[in-house]
């Protein structure tokens, strides 16, 4: 490669890790540490917050502030009585006034690795720090007509808890002939299902509209970036329809509206969410929006239905639903598959390289069903991509090669004609001629297998199944940094490091290996001309190690196992085509004498 050619290589790597950088130890392990920090808070509950304020757009009845704080457990019991949630993914309660499902808990997902701590809280009532609830009703143009609000006192048909095959049963009379029934059922996954009936028992007839909604407030302070989406999720009329929470941040600002044939609207963080669902045979008008009430933000996503004229003797029928738990892929396509749920797996933030994002999940997959570690499925996907791009690789080593075998007559061409650039040029590109070697060839594999990384980062940083997933030895969490440090020999000295000291400066094992075989990597690729260049690329290993301290340890595993690999063929391109390998060549290179 030439001088010019080995510069932009350069400029280009660096590039593109000072942007994974960056992004890592800017937003991603903040938002993790706030992630943290959120669930920590939701145990403690020390701080009233107001309520969500009503859509106006859709005349959501009954949706009011709260005036006191209560700690989680407090309100949980002065909210009056509850209907009890248990699954075997799930657990929480119903209150009964408002019949509002305000209360959920995840079994199978904790705080951290560690079975016994605290369980993640998703759904959390009113007066609490994290409100975050979900709603179902019926909205009236009249307001003289009496439907039920959040103060609406349901009546259970028995005590019964709320399990899988065993739904519960709640009504309500509204004094005016109108009697409601709402049947609340749940699957042995993240589905609640709201059929919610009216009947007409007065003497004139009654138009309602059905609604749903979710609603939340004093979000994390995750933020939205451009390898992941926060805020409002959903799809109308086969296409997703999103929304930042940053996008309601000035008061006033307007609802995001919109109408559609199926679909469904929800509010996602990064691995949890909760979505309202209509019928997927109706057209319904959706909206999300953000309001501020006092020092707090809140938001909320929402559908209402189209009229049902209720005549004299007779009743009306509409069934909900209502997802709430963790995005795992396979529920996720499951409810799409069997429930018809439109696109349900948009949840998860595929990103603009979705078709090749979602091949790499499935694979993914596919070789952590098998094998039952998640680690070890990241190493059989890296194996399977360098097939993909094992021609491109030859051809990009072979080149190398060919650029490491004319290096000599390059430097001798340079000393030449070190007084005429242009017949230095042109000698170059007799060289390159005679010896059929093309400088770029080097460089274009690397530009096309960049979105395949990205994408790969991305599957590994969204989806939920890597996190808490253990590898071996002391990799017990993949989706966090390497919890070994050199800065107390890994273990080995009897004290912790202080949180005040960063990520990249505690480095762990795992990054000194992935530093050790980049160091072995750039020392196969053909020697840079330049000495500043020579002196650049070989502090870069050095550099990629404490970058790669702060990054979940699946991603340092893949890119380490993808070196080794690389480097096992490139070795092997470069034997097969007479290049000495001498790793230590480069260290005792000497700048050119001038």
């Amino acid at each position: 490669m030439n001088n010019t050619g080995n510069k932009n290589l350069f400029l280009a790597i660096a590039l593109a890790a000072a942007v994974l950088f960056a992004w890592q130890y800017f937003v991603a392990r903040p938002n993790m540490k706030a992630e943290q920090a959120h669930q920590a808070a939701l145990t403690k509950q020390e701080k009233a917050q107001p309520g969500v304020a009503p859509n106006p757009n859709v005349a959501i009845p009954g949706l009011g502030s709260a005036t006191t704080h209560l700690s989680r457990e407090a309100a949980l019991k002065a909210g009056g009585a509850r209907i009890t949630i248990d699954t075997p993914m799930l657990d929480g309660s119903i209150l009964l006034k408002g019949a509002k499902l305000d209360d959920l808990r995840l079994k199978k997902y904790h705080q951290t690795p560690d079975p016994k701590s605290p369980e993640i809280v998703l759904l959390a009532p009113k007066s609490t720090d994290y409100p975050y609830y979900a709603q179902f009703g019926w909205a009236v143009p009249a307001p003289t007509q009496k439907v039920p609000d959040d103060q609406t006192p349901w009546t259970p048909a028995s005590q019964n808890a709320l399990s899988p095959g065993h739904p519960v049963t709640l009504t309500w009379d509204n004094g005016q002939g109108l009697v409601f029934t709402r049947v609340i059922a749940v699957d042995d996954k993240y589905m609640f299902t709201v059929t919610d009936s009216v009947a007409n028992k007065s003497g004139a007839a009654a138009t309602l509209y059905p609604f749903a909604y979710v609603a939340r407030e004093t979000i994390p302070a995750e933020k939205t970036s451009w390898v992941q989406h926060l805020g409002f999720v959903g799809v109308a009329d086969g296409s997703e329809i999103d929304a930042n929470y940053d996008d309601f941040k000035d008061e006033g600002a307007p609802p995001k509206t919109f109408a559609s044939k199926g679909g469904w609207v929800g509010i996602t963080d990064k691995y949890w969410m909760a979505a309202v669902i209509p019928p997927q045979g109706e057209t319904y008008n959706g909206a999300y929006l953000g309001s501020t009430l006092g020092n707090t933000k809140a938001y909320q996503a929402n559908y209402r239905l189209g009229a049902r004229a209720v005549a004299p003797g007779a009743s009306a029928t509409v069934t909900h639903r209502l997802f709430a738990g963790a995005k795992v892929v396979d529920i996720l396509r499951g409810y799409e598959h069997d429930q018809g749920v439109t696109r349900f797996d948009n949840a998860v933030d595929w990103g603009w390289f979705w078709f090749i994002t979602q091949p790499l999940f499935w694979l993914l997959d596919v070789f952590y069903k098998y094998f039952g570690n998640f680690g070890v499925a990241i190493l059989c996907l890296t194996v399977v991509v360098k097939l993909l791009f094992f021609p491109l690789a030859n051809s990009s080593f072979k080149s190398m090669s060919k650029m490491k075998k004319v290096q000599p007559e390059m430097e001798r061409l340079k000393k030449h004609h070190a007084d005429d650039q242009q017949k230095l040029q042109a000698a170059m590109m007799e060289l390159y001629k005679r010896e059929k070697v093309n400088p770029l060839s080097t460089c274009l594999p690397i530009l096309i297998q960049i979105p395949v990384f990205f994408s790969l980062y991305k599957v590994l940083y969204v989806t939920i199944e890597m996190r808490h997933a253990p590898f071996f030895g002391w990799i017990r969490d993949l989706s966090a940094p390497d919890p070994t440090s050199i800065l107390n020999l890994f273990g080995l000295l009897p004290y912790h490091i202080p949180s005040f000291i960063p990520v990249f400066l505690s480095i762990g094992i795992w990054p000194i290996i992935y530093g050790m075989t980049q160091w072995v990597q750039t020392k196969l690729n053909p020697a840079p001309a330049d000495p500043v260049q020579a002196k650049m690329f070989t502090y870069m290993p050095l550099i990629f190690t404490f970058m790669f301290a702060s990054f979940p340890a699946g991603l340092v595993i893949y890119y380490t196992w993808n070196n080794l690999l690389t480097i096992a063929q490139q070795w092997y391109i470069m034997h097969s085509q007479g290049v000495p390998v001498h790793l230590f060549e480069n260290f005792k290179r000497k700048p050119a004498a001038k």
